[in-house]
Order: structure tokens, then sequence, then C-alpha cells
């Protein structure tokens, strides 16, 4: 029984930890920093130029699905590597589980290419 408490102190201590180092980082980092603002500080920074236009503009949300189609390539690329360098050591069943993943990829590209999400139009 004591030694099933102590696993609840070990993770009390985790959390409270977890809690006082970030705020007690923050509350330092606050009283020792400069801190002079003005106008000037305050701008919005672009590239050192003037500010022009409004901070929010709305994108096309095809900006979003290629991103998307892109996350989605990209996450199929860091599966890919790490099979394909182990691939003799993995046997037979490996290389059905990359096929059924590389196929559910494909489902979803043909998707998105029926729905003419892939098609860019100049807004």
């Amino acid at each position: 029984m004591e030694n099933y408490a102590n696993n609840y102190v070990v993770v009390a201590v985790f959390i409270f930890l977890g809690i006082l180092l970030p705020v007690v980082a923050l509350t330092v980092g606050r009283l020792l920093r400069p801190n002079k603002p003005n106008e000037l500080k305050q701008t919005t920074y672009e590239s050192g130029n003037e500010p022009v236009g409004e901070g929010q503009v709305r994108f096309n949300i095809r900006y979003y699905l290629f991103a998307l189609m892109f996350v989605i390539f990209d996450v199929e690329t860091v599966f890919l590597y790490p099979w394909a360098v182990a691939y003799n050591k993995l046997g037979l069943f490996v290389l059905v589980e990359m096929v059924i993943f590389a196929g559910m990829l494909l489902i979803g590209l043909l998707y998105a290419w029926k729905k003419r999400v892939l098609k860019w139009n100049s807004v």
C-alpha cells in the first residue's frame, strides 16, 4: 500500500515542478529583461519595410488544402524511408503493410483529384 501511495507522490511532484518551473522562468525573465516600449517598437515588422494594408488578410482555402496535401505526402515519405532501409530484415508481411498504407494514400489522392482540389485556379 505504501508503494502505491508513493507513486502518487512522484506524479504530484512532477506536476508541481511542471507548473512551477515555467512560471518561475517566465517571472524571472520578466524581471530581468529591459522594458522600454515605444510606438516604433510596437509596429509590425515586414522585412524592414513600412507595413502596408491590414494585418488580417483572407487567403483562398486552396492554400490550406495544398498545405494539407503536402503534409500527407511528407508523412508518407517519412514512413517510407526507414521501411526501405530495413526492408530486407522485415520480410513479406511488412511489404503488404506498406502496400496497404500507400494504397490508402493513393485513395486520398484520387479523392482529392476527383473533387478538383489539386486544380489551381487564379483568383
